[in-house]
């Protein structure tokens, strides 16, 4: 999945939101554009993605990515024009403790001597980076854990916990989240993969806004990948 290939170019002819504010509404503290953070190692975070949250200030998103630590090398990589809702949690690798003894116990993280069995990094769990794609709506208290990929234009339902890849524009939910039913059907899928309109430059997106909103069938998307 290629995510963050290039940012989108800017026309100041062409109306959009302010992509550059972190609160790209006006006088509304409850949704930002998380990409206006502070960087943030082993984070990267696609253009016109936000997060919203009507508890505590959106602005806190990253206080959501839990036992990420920058020795572990494991990535946050969160694509472009997503959706993410209150309460998510990624969990990230560091959560993991060594499994192949008779205990899960983390004896060593308590000193007094228990450091002696401090487990090296071969032999923790290690999952790999965690990867939204493009236009995913994560819902609201969704959890992920680490090392999932969730593909493109696929949709989380409140209060799942991810435990294994959803594929692409495919709706999943439950506690584990299991597939619920796909958003099209396979042959639009395909198409709407290769129109990638999250990579188009702001005039065309602002052209055809209508029809991303609106068209649901492989015809309407042919005559998208054929519009110059």
């Amino acid at each position: 999945m290629k995510l963050l290939s290039s940012p989108i170019r800017r026309n100041p002819n062409v109306l959009c939101p302010r992509q550059h504010k972190l609160y790209p509404i006006q006088d509304v503290i409850s949704v930002c554009y998380i990409q206006n953070l502070p960087a943030r190692p082993n984070v990267e975070i696609g253009d016109y993605t936000y997060y919203s949250d009507n508890s505590y200030p959106a602005e806190l998103f990253y206080d959501h990515i839990q036992h990420h630590y920058e020795f572990l090398g494991d990535k946050l990589k969160i694509g472009k024009f997503c959706a993410i809702a209150e309460g998510i949690t990624f969990i990230m690798n560091g959560a993991n403790h060594r499994m192949d003894g008779l205990t899960t116990y983390p004896f060593n993280s308590f000193g007094g001597g228990w450091e002696k069995v401090t487990p090296s990094l071969e032999q923790l769990p290690f999952k790999g980076d965690t990867i939204i794609g493009n236009d995913v709506w994560l819902g609201q208290s969704v959890t992920i854990m680490p090392g999932i990929t969730i593909g493109d234009g696929a949709i989380v339902a409140s209060n799942s916990t991810v435990v294994k890849d959803v594929e692409p524009y495919t709706i999943v939910g439950g506690n584990p989240a299991k597939v619920i039913r796909p958003r099209f059907d396979q042959e639009t899928i395909t198409l709407i993969l290769k129109l990638k309109w999250w990579d188009w430059e702001e005039e065309k997106l602002f052209r055809y806004m209508d029809q991303l909103v609106s068209v649901n069938s492989a015809d309407a998307v042919k005559q998208l990948l054929a519009a110059e």
